[in-house]
């Protein structure tokens, strides 16, 4: 039987095989090499619909549940706990096992194979906590036997991401390769020799692009909503700062749809009741009984790519409230990240100090996953390596070409 590479991620998914050598990415959605990890349960159309199409359904006001980032559950408690959606009684290992069931069933009908087995990438590290760490390879890999696959073996993405970027180091060059995905970020420190590349070692941190649309919510949107204001005690005149967990769990992709609960809406209206600044709190009874959380999220991650691009950006917030917006400049970016993207320069030194190698002895930064594509995230790194030259031709899709091109000997 054939074997699948599958890059399973934070914020985007792939599949990919090797032919006459190659690496050759399936289309998982008509034209389009990667797949969105995101999952909507339409209450309407009693159904779960996958991909592209989870975005437009929130996006299009759909009666329902979205789901994004639901690798970042992986190794929680959370995952086995089951939960009512759509008459069904489902854990996140099932939802994940439904996405890779799609991911599956689209590669078979692309390619006429069936894939009984899979390669599977996975982060250097899960969780800091080692048994943590543990269990979301446990989880993953029954999400896969649950979707369908008899086996599956599993390959560190940023190594799998040196195997596909050979080509752009010379013999007896030094490469390191800088994963900064969705929720984590990996490094290998890799050599380029005449066989082949021989992995020198690989170290990986929870961070990843999610946090920093965490931080830049945080910064810049929740204290639109309330984050940071003074409550009125009930009796008196004395006031406290407002609790700051509903802030922090909207600002973060996974958590989001646990929000909408009752004992949050509660929250939210007692809150309001005795507010300093009502017109703020307003705005999150709105957010949370509209179930407009992962709307705000979306406009915060498309601001962060605006002053990416172009210098500075928007966070459009008008499906919050007419006319709401809050500008970006690229220098505030750069401000509010520079505390993760410093720790994620000084885990690629370690990665490297790990191999006895000096920083001044990596030729070559490779960067991959789709926040390495952050200035920000660049500039940290080629700080602390500034001798070294920077690739990043395919920053979407070298781990899921690694994986396809290792996937044929995987199971020898």
């Amino acid at each position: 039987m054939a074997v699948l590479g599958v890059d399973f991620g934070t914020s985007n998914s792939a599949a990919g095989v090797a032919r006459d050598g190659a690496p050759h990415l399936i289309a998982l959605e008509a034209g389009q090499m990667t797949l969105p990890t995101a999952v909507f349960f339409d209450f309407d159309r009693k159904k779960m619909v996958i991909g592209s199409a989870a975005g437009e359904a929130l996006l299009a006001g759909e009666e329902g549940r979205y789901m994004r980032a639901l690798k970042s559950l992986l190794g929680a408690p959370l995952m086995r706990e089951k939960r009512n959606l759509l008459g069904e009684k489902l854990d996140f290992i099932d939802i994940v096992a439904r996405f890779l069931t799609r991911i599956k069933s689209a590669a078979e009908a692309q390619s006429g194979q069936v894939f009984d087995r899979a390669l599977s990438g996975r982060p250097v590290r899960f969780h800091p906590d080692e048994a943590r760490n543990a269990q979301a390879q446990v989880d993953l890999r029954e999400a896969y036997m649950r979707a369908g696959f008899s086996d599956v073996a599993f390959m560190y993405e940023p190594e799998a991401a040196a195997l596909s970027n050979r080509a752009v180091l010379g013999a007896g060059d030094l490469g390191l390769i800088v994963d900064i995905g969705g929720g984590t970020s990996d490094f290998t420190l890799f050599r380029n020799g005449a066989a082949g590349i021989d992995i020198l070692t690989s170290h990986g941190v929870r961070l990843g692009g999610t946090d920093f649309d965490r931080a830049l919510s945080l910064e810049t949107v929740m204290p639109l909503l309330g984050r940071g204001s003074q409550i009125r005690h009930a009796f008196g005149s004395d006031t406290h700062v407002a609790p700051a967990t509903i802030f922090n769990d909207l600002a973060t992709w996974q958590k989001i749809p646990f929000l909408y609960a009752p004992d949050s809406r509660r929250l939210a209206a007692d809150l309001l009741k005795y507010a300093a600044e009502p017109d703020k709190l307003e705005r999150l009874v709105s957010v949370l009984g509209d179930e407009l959380g992962h709307d705000v999220a979306f406009a915060v991650e498309a601001g962060k790519i605006g002053a990416n691009t172009g210098g500075a950006g928007e966070i459009d917030l008008r499906v919050v409230e007419r006319k709401l917006a809050v500008s970006l400049e690229a220098a505030q970016v750069g401000a509010i990240l520079s505390p993760m993207t410093g720790d994620m320069a000084r885990a690629a030194l370690t990665t490297v100090a790990q191999a006895g190698v000096e920083p001044q002895a990596v030729t070559h930064l490779v960067f991959v996953g789709g926040s390495s594509l952050m200035q920000v995230t660049r500039d940290a790194l080629c700080d602390v390596f500034p001798q070294a030259k920077v690739h990043a031709g395919s920053a979407l899709t070298a781990i899921v070409d690694g994986l396809g091109l290792a996937a044929e000997d995987a199971f020898d």
